[in-house]
């Protein structure tokens, strides 16, 4: 497979570009793409071979459950059975961020997004790019870490590129990510968080 890379600006988004990456998405393939914490290898989230071909860039077992990665507070309203006050009151303080939200998955949600659980692990990335790309797609991009299984998890296009060149469709190089380390993730699926 051929791994084509764009390099996209986060401070003067290129549309035309996004809309590439958009296309590559809605057409079932995976885009590595960089948020705020680091860069992510993302599917279409309601699309399961599109989602399994994540598993399989990566070599992850599928039992490990993946995040959904959102633009709006609306688009988590169609994956969760509810948002309780308290998931509510976290994602107008802290969204968009690096903070994972765990709820109560709806039915559109595939199984193979949650590994047979009841619930989702969902997200409003800070990066610019990513929302873009979310947003345009108008999907929820299911995205781990883009890197091999067991690999450390990338902070810059080149450690994706090292990774992955050859078997995912679309690398945005947005630069360097800021954190380095994955988002904190919070169980608010029962009345007591965790």
């Amino acid at each position: 497979m051929e791994t084509r890379i764009i390099k996209i600006d986060e401070n003067k988004i290129d549309k035309k570009l996004i809309e590439e990456a958009v296309e590559v998405i809605r057409n079932g393939g995976l885009v590595a793409f960089p948020t705020e914490t680091v860069y992510g290898l993302g599917a279409n989230g309601l699309d399961e071979e599109a989602v399994k071909k994540i598993f399989l860039a990566k070599g992850r077992p599928q039992d490990n459950p993946l995040i959904l990665h959102v633009h709006s507070i609306e688009q988590v309203e169609d994956l969760v059975e509810e948002i309780p006050d308290l998931a509510k009151l976290c994602m107008d303080k802290f969204w968009p961020g690096p903070l994972t939200i765990i709820l109560k998955k709806s039915k559109i949600v595939p199984d193979i997004i949650s590994a047979g659980l009841d619930t989702v692990a969902i997200r409003m990335p800070e990066n610019k790019i990513a929302l873009e790309l979310i947003k345009q797609s108008n999907l929820p991009i299911a995205a781990p870490s883009a890197n091999r299984s067991g690999k450390p998890s990338p902070t810059s296009a080149k450690h994706v590129i090292e990774d992955l060149m050859g078997t995912i469709d679309m690398i945005i190089d947005g630069g360097d990510t800021g954190i380095g380390l994955e988002s904190t993730v919070i169980d608010l699926s029962t009345d007591i968080p965790m």
